[in-house]
């Protein structure tokens, strides 16, 4: 359909959908086709213009040479380039218009408490469609409540559809993060490792990860469930006895299928419920060529 059939509010909503703060001449061109459509879009040109100017601003201080090489960026690290919140809740809203970014890793301090939580709060359904990598270092505080109102439900309305390996090093999640970001984790097909080295979680947090096994005699659910999750790195964390025992009934009745390594060491757990663990099947390892440590760089 020629463009000038569209009625006036349709060219509007398709100029909207055009909208790219880290590509605006697409929208630009458009807004000229004709005196109408220049008159309807004048408003939300300067929007675009003023976030144009934002995003090449922060493409610039973290190092890019301009917006398109952060576009088509497959890996980023940023460390240390002294991000503040509201920088990272502005790079949490370009996360619809970042498609080729597989891997993403943050530490900037100078965030603060609130960092993760405003980055979280940034990302929509479908944000970051192709990260299958995030990392979230100790000097990025998720905590709690960065991790209940928006990491969780970030994911929970679809973000990060294609994620692989979660790091939450040191991050000061306890349990109640926990509790509120493990049924989205549990809703990611792809997880395939998750860190939360040195968190405060404990035995309530590790039970709303893997689940309670199904009742005696009861089919194992369809859905949900980390399926595919092949390497677990809750260490230094808070975990007891009663966590153990969770872990060895999750993998005696088949809810880790695929969980190929364990990382048990530096938590209050005794060393026979850990063996108990490793006991429930044979061919998990705590040994690795490249632990989860070494593959998030720290």
């Amino acid at each position: 359909m020629a463009l000038s059939k569209l009625s006036g509010d349709e060219q509007g909503i398709l100029f909207t959908q055009l909208c790219n703060v880290l590509d605006p001449g697409i929208a630009v061109a458009l807004s000229s086709v004709n005196n109408e459509l220049r008159t309807a879009t004048r408003a939300p040109l300067q929007q675009l213009k003023a976030g144009h100017e934002a995003a090449a601003a922060l493409c610039r201080k973290l190092g890019h040479r301009n917006c398109k090489a952060l576009r088509e960026a497959k890996t980023v690290q940023w460390v240390g380039k002294g991000l503040t919140a509201d920088e990272l809740k502005l790079l949490g809203t370009l996360g619809s218009v970042l498609p080729a970014l597989e891997e993403l890793t943050l530490w900037e301090p100078a965030a603060g408490p609130d960092g993760v939580q405003q980055l979280a709060a940034g990302l929509g359904a479908g944000a970051l469609p192709a990260v299958a990598v995030l990392r979230i270092f100790f000097v990025m505080h998720v905590g709690d409540a960065g991790a209940s109102t928006t990491l969780a439900a970030a994911l929970g309305q679809g973000a990060l559809p294609r994620l692989k390996t979660l790091v939450l090093d040191s991050a000061a999640i306890g349990d109640a993060g926990l509790v509120a970001l493990a049924p989205a984790l549990r809703q990611r097909p792809a997880l395939e490792r998750l860190c939360v080295y040195g968190s405060r979680i404990g035995d309530e947090g590790l039970a709303a990860l893997v689940a309670p096994p199904p009742p005696t005699g009861a089919p194992p659910p369809t859905t949900g469930g980390l399926t595919m999750l092949k390497a677990l790195d809750p260490r230094r964390t808070l975990i007891t006895d009663a966590g153990c025992a969770t872990l060895t009934a999750a993998l005696d009745s088949g809810a880790l299928p695929a969980l190929e390594r364990l990382y048990l060491d530096f938590m209050p757990a005794s060393a026979a419920a850990k063996a108990a663990v490793y006991e429930a099947r044979a061919s998990l390892n705590e040994e690795d060529e490249e632990s989860e440590d070494e593959e998030s760089g720290s």
